[in-house]
């Protein structure tokens, strides 16, 4: 009994360890812009564009890297946009925001017929296989459950690391910061605060491209519409649950990717629970955890503003 339980318990985990890195990649990239002030709420979009480029990719050129690739620099022309209309034409963040997701939902079904076009049988690509780490994949239950996973895996908990360290032991993370908490005042000591909006924006944006190229080449192996099932929106709320912060993201994700691996769980089990019940777990468990986020958390003080440097106000 004591094996079964242990059993069941690893696979339940490795299964969260792989579910955490869409959430983690869209999230950070959602913290990035929102730390110089960007607020974007096209990932749903972006996350689509980076799941059919990054498969078309791998699928024309026989190469998962160049999937990635591709989904990446995706990203980065999305997030470009959104800084270009917002941080040089002072448009609105929000409605930018939308544009983009409706432009990327509708792009990437685009993408894929214009490519593919319509067939009984998806084209398949292989997915990314597991990276045991030597000696450390050894150790007895969490071996298997942190280190023996594929490399996106690793790469999301470094970079998560990385962006703590970057944030708030250099000098570097403490203008990014401060752009977005004042972007008057970090211009007057020098900043440049278009250029640090410029770079977040690209590089969150390149983070959500990887995201939703992490889908089908972890999960189907194929693209299929909608299949960002509302991962983008929920990075969002996550973003805000972990405080923008990396490390609070990072564990944030954890508990999201639980809700999500317990739904599949149970719906596979077959406990008779109806799937569209089982489907809105993860949305019930967004709005419980906003609930509660909104009394502690506190976002950049100037979050979804634009800055204009001329007039010395913000629009």
């Amino acid at each position: 009994m004591a094996d079964q339980f242990q059993a069941q318990f690893v696979g339940f985990a490795r299964l969260v360890m792989l579910a955490i890195v869409p959430y983690v990649l869209a999230s950070q990239g959602t913290m990035l812009g929102g730390r110089t002030g960007l607020f974007s709420v096209s990932q749903e979009g972006i996350m689509l564009v980076g799941a059919s480029i990054g498969f078309l990719g791998a699928y024309l050129y026989g190469s998962l890297l160049y999937g990635l690739l591709l989904a990446m620099l995706a990203g980065a022309l999305f997030g470009l946009a959104l800084a270009y209309f917002t941080t040089t034409l002072k448009m609105n963040q929000f409605v930018i925001g939308l544009a983009l997701f409706f432009f990327g939902l509708g792009l990437s079904t685009l993408l894929y017929k214009f490519v593919v076009g319509i067939t009984l049988q998806p084209p398949l690509i292989p997915t990314l296989r597991s990276v045991p780490i030597p000696g450390l994949s050894q150790i007895p239950i969490l071996g298997d459950i942190l280190f023996n996973q594929n490399w996106l895996v690793y790469f999301a908990i470094l970079l998560s690391i990385f962006l703590y360290y970057l944030l708030y032991q250099t000098s570097i993370g403490l203008e990014l910061r401060a752009v977005g908490e004042s972007p008057k005042a970090a211009d007057s000591l020098g900043v440049n605060v278009s250029l640090m909006r410029y770079v977040t924006a690209m590089g969150g944006g390149m983070l959500m491209g990887l995201a939703g190229a992490y889908l089908p080449m972890v999960y189907t192996g194929t693209f299929t519409e909608g299949m960002v099932q509302g991962r983008g929106w929920i990075a969002i709320a996550l973003t805000f649950f972990g405080g923008w912060s990396p490390h609070l993201i990072l564990l944030g994700s954890l508990f999201f990717a639980g809700v999500e691996v317990l739904a599949l769980r149970v719906q596979v089990g077959g406990f008779g629970i109806p799937y569209q019940f089982l489907l809105t777990l993860p949305y019930v468990a967004t709005i419980l955890v906003m609930i509660f986020a909104t009394r502690w958390v506190r976002s950049p003080a100037f979050l979804g503003q634009n800055y204009d440097r001329e007039k010395r106000t913000l629009t």
